[in-house]
């Protein structure tokens, strides 16, 4: 499987203890962290839970998924 690369841009401050336990999980807890990780559907369910708190990228740096990603045009 392929690896995903994770970054931590916003804070956990305000965000409930199951967010918080699924960052540090993620190997993430502080703003500018990164991890790289197998992408696993695990992982995926864990992004959805806090998707609002990282960016995802490919770990081949094919671009964001996740936050402010602009969609493809001419």
């Amino acid at each position: 499987m392929a690896e995903v690369r994770l970054k931590q841009v916003r804070s956990s401050n305000g965000s409930n203890q199951k967010q918080i336990a699924t960052l540090r999980s993620l190997k993430l807890g502080k703003i500018g962290r990164e991890s790289a990780l197998e992408d696993t559907p695990q992982l995926r369910g864990m992004l959805a839970k806090v998707d609002h708190l990282v960016t995802v990228a490919d770990a081949g740096g094919a671009g964001a998924e996740g936050g402010k990603a602009g969609g493809g045009g001419s």
